[in-house]
């Protein structure tokens, strides 16, 4: 937990920055029936009636300070989605930097050895090279800025929503991340180390002298 918090006060670093990552499933349905398109006086309205077409995993990256988020869904949470979802990212955003810090879980997928699943040993070492992993505590997953984010996400483009595809899906998060990306602004994490050693008193060992 510290470590995280540590990670959070450092300034805004260009050439190393802090990107944090998380995931969700989401379900892929369809409707039985075509909405009612919407009126002056209704929203569009869609029947109860819904069939499941399979689910998708979203994954979603930020970076706190630059106040720049992304997210992108694939049909699966494997080693290798992840990886390679990374290095999408990597290559994208970061492709002339020597180190990124990568704030995430501590799911099983997420480690150096997920790359090597993905690409050639050269090539994923690479991108291991340049990833220094910061994992947050096993149940501390509040402590990832990038799950606040989903949760927004999750607000403002998902809810009351039904996605039959995982190119629809992909199109309207990246009208969702595009919009916010222009207009939100960083974010001022504001809990400490010395916050969490006089709030969360206990989570820490008891010191007998």
């Amino acid at each position: 937990m510290e470590r995280v918090l540590e990670v959070y006060k450092r300034p805004y670093d260009e050439k190393i920055p802090v990107l944090c990552m998380d995931e969700k499933p989401i379900q892929l349905l369809q409707d039985k029936t075509a909405p009612l398109p919407g009126t002056q006086k209704h929203p569009k309205r869609i029947d109860h009636e819904y069939k499941r077409i399979g689910t998708a995993s979203i994954f979603l990256f930020t970076e706190p300070l630059a106040g720049w988020r992304c997210a992108y869904a694939r049909e699966q949470r494997t080693m290798v989605d992840w990886a390679k979802q990374v290095a999408a990212i990597i290559d994208s955003r970061y492709p002339n930097n020597e180190k990124i810090i990568l704030v995430c879980d501590n799911l099983n997928i997420h480690k150096p050895g997920s790359f090597y699943k993905a690409f050639k040993p050269s090539k994923a070492r690479e991108y291991v090279r340049k990833i220094e992993f910061c994992h947050t505590p096993k149940h501390g997953s509040w402590l990832n800025i990038a799950e606040c984010e989903l949760s927004s996400l999750e607000k403002q483009c998902l809810r009351f929503r039904r996605f039959d595809n995982v190119d629809y899906l992909n199109a309207e998060m990246l009208a969702w991340h595009s919009d916010v990306n222009s207009k939100q602004k960083g974010v001022d994490w504001q809990f400490t180390v010395e916050d969490a050693r006089t709030k969360l008193k206990s989570l820490y060992p008891k010191i007998i002298l």
